[in-house]
């Protein structure tokens, strides 16, 4: 485990976000949830799901009726990049800048570069939030 001051974690965190490979999703997501005992079938427009003790959650497209909807990027990281803290860091910097938390839900893909992420934000922040990532990777 590196340590590291906070102006060296910022400046490597420029390049990983800089590296890594951003994608925005078209459209409105949403979350959908049932009873643990009731899994969801799998199809290809989900892009996550998760449980808990008591429920299962996926994140799809969102139809007309959702009470909350979110806009959805991911970043696939390029393999070796050191990713520590990227999570925390770029959670504070929209947080910050947009004034609304966000969330993120993680998963593997060994061919891909390993671990990659989901974001989500108000989808009415849609704009802002990618003019934030866009000045992120810029920064470098």
């Amino acid at each position: 485990m590196s340590r590291e001051s906070p102006e060296q974690t910022e400046r490597r965190l420029l390049g990983v976000i800089a590296a890594a490979e951003l994608v925005e999703f078209d459209g409105a997501w949403a979350f959908k949830e049932s009873p643990l005992e009731q899994p969801p079938v799998l199809t290809s427009e989900m892009l996550a799901v998760v449980r808990d003790e008591n429920s299962w959650s996926w994140l799809v497209p969102a139809e007309a009726d959702a009470e909350e909807t979110f806009a959805v990027f991911s970043f696939h990281f390029p393999p070796a990049a050191d990713n520590s803290g990227f999570v925390g860091w770029l959670a504070t910097v929209l947080k910050q800048r947009l004034g609304t938390g966000v969330f993120v839900v993680c998963g593997q893909n060994s061919s891909r570069g390993g671990i990659y992420d989901y974001w989500g934000c108000p989808v009415e922040l849609r704009d802002q939030a990618r003019r934030v990532l866009e000045d992120l990777r810029r920064d470098r």
